[in-house]
């Protein structure tokens, strides 16, 4: 018997007509709820645009964009946040050309994002040509990065390499500067704010905890007792703990116990605070991939000869950090929205420099609504593309796939 090969090609997907007639309007109900959530839809999406465009009143956020990017940063050394922006963007742009699945989406949405900052119809005295070139100059930097990053020369290492390079030069010598200096003079932590602290404490938790979470997941598992009882007891306890009582515990009481001289910065001790927390839980989420690796293989890969340090680095951590990858992204989304509870110890990151701004103004008071959702877009929008590749990363590696 001979089978037409025509037989066995699968169908046709369903064209939108029909696609909408099945799904959609299938019988009386359906076409009813259709009906009704369309309604709804409509007059919210009106709503909602009409609030914003003829409603809403947006000068406390127009009115000083410059507080909810860098704070109280002194003007005269504005010059070090555009060129710490300028490193940034070059490496994204160098990123997009060598991870170029992941980071396309964002790099292109924030070279547009900045050319509009760079033309917004705002007046003088709130971004000054100066500050309107150098944000035009971003998107080039990033097209310029991009080439870069596609050319034969780069690989992945060099762009880590480059970005590791620069956060140090960027966090520790361009922003704070030094005392006595006059190229770079000293700005105190005191006069950060806004999303340049957001993003440090967002960037340096993340960086941070990632490695400490994995020792502490590995010192979980491990056969020494001190090592194990020692893991054990730093997970459960901060795990037990509410971040905002550590960041008092840091911020408030472990400088009441160090002499004046020895203090450390108030930036540094939210930093460590959320590295600490978010550590803790890193490492159980690492702890869980561990535990999916199946025995043989550790014991394969010992009849082979290979060491137990080979053997976990090799065998056994990739293979469990890929299992992980949606759990540990979600650790960093949480992070990153979590440093607004750095506002609560005194620190003014983005929401808190939003809330400082309505305080400016008596008419701003009853304006909170529109402060407080320009803010929800922010953090929306990086949450959104720290997903979205995190998505792509487990496609690419596939992730739940057999």
């Amino acid at each position: 018997m001979t089978i037409r090969s025509d037989t066995l090609a699968p169908p046709d997907p369903p064209g939108l007509v029909t696609w909408v007639k099945k799904n959609l309007f299938g019988n009386w109900f359906s076409s009813l709820l259709t009906l009704v959530s369309l309604t709804i839809i409509y007059f919210a999406v009106i709503g909602a645009v009409s609030w914003v465009f003829n409603t809403a009143d947006w000068r406390p956020v127009i009115r000083a964009p410059l507080l909810y990017l860098i704070g109280q940063y002194p003007r005269d050394q504005i010059w070090r946040t555009g060129l710490s922006l300028w490193i940034s963007t070059f490496l994204i742009g160098m990123s997009w050309g060598v991870w170029e699945k992941y980071i396309k989406a964002f790099a292109i949405f924030l070279a547009i994002l900045l050319g509009i900052f760079a033309v917004i119809p705002l007046d003088a005295a709130t971004l000054t040509l100066g500050v309107r070139a150098s944000f035009l100059i971003n998107p080039v930097l990033i097209y310029v990065g991009y080439l870069l990053g596609k050319s034969r020369f780069i690989r992945s290492q060099h762009v880590t390499a480059l970005w590791l390079l620069a956060s140090i030069l960027i966090v520790l010598v361009i922003l704070p500067g030094f005392n006595g200096n006059t190229l770079l003079p000293k700005v105190e932590t005191t006069v950060w704010g806004g999303f340049l602290v957001t993003l440090l404490l967002a960037v340096g938790g993340i960086v941070l905890s990632f490695p400490i979470g994995v020792l502490l997941a590995l010192g979980r598992r491990s056969s020494l007792p001190v090592v194990k009882l020692f893991s054990i007891l730093f997970i459960e306890v901060i795990r037990g703990v509410p971040l905002i009582t550590i960041l008092f515990m840091f911020s408030i009481i472990l400088a009441l116990f160090l002499p004046a001289e020895s203090r450390i910065d108030r930036v540094l001790r939210a930093l460590i605070g959320m590295t600490v927390f978010s550590a803790a839980y890193m490492a159980e989420n690492v702890r869980g991939g561990l535990q999916s690796i199946p025995p043989g293989q550790v014991e394969a890969a010992k009849a082979i000869g290979l060491s137990s340090f080979q053997t976990m680095t090799l065998i056994v951590l990739p293979q469990a950090l890929r299992a992980v990858i949606p759990s540990i992204v979600g650790q960093f989304i949480s992070l990153f929205k979590d440093t607004t509870l750095v506002v609560i110890v005194g620190i003014n990151d983005l929401l808190g420099m939003g809330k400082s701004i309505l305080g400016t103004d008596p008419e701003f008071v009853r304006l909170q609504g529109e402060v407080y959702i320009f803010i929800a877009l922010i953090y929306w929008i990086f949450s959104y593309f720290m997903s979205y590749a995190s998505l792509q990363l487990e496609k690419s590696l596939g992730v739940g796939e057999r």
